[in-house]
């Protein structure tokens, strides 16, 4: 399996109303210590890709897109749908951060 595809299968597995972080995905996925290879796997998406890319946040659990860029914009938007509140650019990650048993 390739990285990307280990990434993706993580991000996939993360359940609505929860998110992760970038180092979470990257050691679920087998890459610890490989956080910013998440974010620059995430980077290369396509435009109408149907990966929750948006449940993926900083270790502070900060929104990392710039603040004036229309994907963070609507990154708080699809976090806001499934009942994740967002607090300037904000997400609690005791309350939110998703937990898995196993994958």
């Amino acid at each position: 399996m390739s990285n990307s595809s280990a990434i993706f299968a993580v991000i996939k597995a993360i359940p609505a109303g929860r998110v992760a972080t970038y180092g979470q995905v990257a050691r679920l996925a087998g890459l610890p210590g490989a956080a910013r290879l998440v974010g620059h796997t995430l980077r290369k998406l396509p435009e109408n890709s149907q990966l929750p890319w948006h449940r993926i946040i900083n270790a502070q659990g900060r929104i990392a897109l710039p603040e004036d860029s229309p994907g963070y914009s609507e990154q708080i938007a699809r976090l806001r749908d499934e009942q994740i509140e967002v607090v300037g650019g904000r997400v609690s990650l005791s309350r939110y951060r998703w937990r898995p048993e196993q994958l």
